[in-house]
């Protein structure tokens, strides 16, 4: 079992930044893909971001490249998302995920464990 603890959210104007954190627990993430989503209310959980087991490889949403950077440190067990630029359509819940098999899924059904989500409300 994975457990994982999102931090980080909070109120920003538009234009502003934040960093999010996922602290995980129970084992090393080192052997799963991470991915970061978001659901805004009344919508569906939609992916944001994604790396590899190493942190070599990752992806993004069109909606974000550019202003969005995920990471990891392995020794630390956490995954980070620092989000740049920020934009009020980025305003949801985060939510932090981990895959087993190590590939950059974009489907959240790929994924194995969640975190309970931390908000992010950007004003404009």
């Amino acid at each position: 079992q994975v457990q994982l603890v999102e931090s980080g959210g909070g109120l920003v104007q538009a234009g502003g930044s934040l960093r999010l954190s996922c602290q995980a627990s129970g084992r090393t993430i080192s052997t799963y893909a991470m991915g970061w989503f978001r659901q805004a209310p009344g919508k569906e959980r939609e992916f944001v971001a994604a790396i590899n087991r190493s942190g070599a490889s990752t992806y993004y949403a069109d909606s974000v490249k550019g202003r969005f950077t995920i990471s990891r440190d392995n020794a630390k067990n956490t995954v980070y998302l620092q989000m740049n630029s920020l934009k009020p359509e980025d305003t949801a819940v985060y939510y932090c995920a981990a895959e087993y098999f190590g590939g950059l899924r974009i489907r959240k059904d790929d994924y194995d464990y969640w975190g309970q989500g931390t908000q992010v409300t950007v004003s404009s």
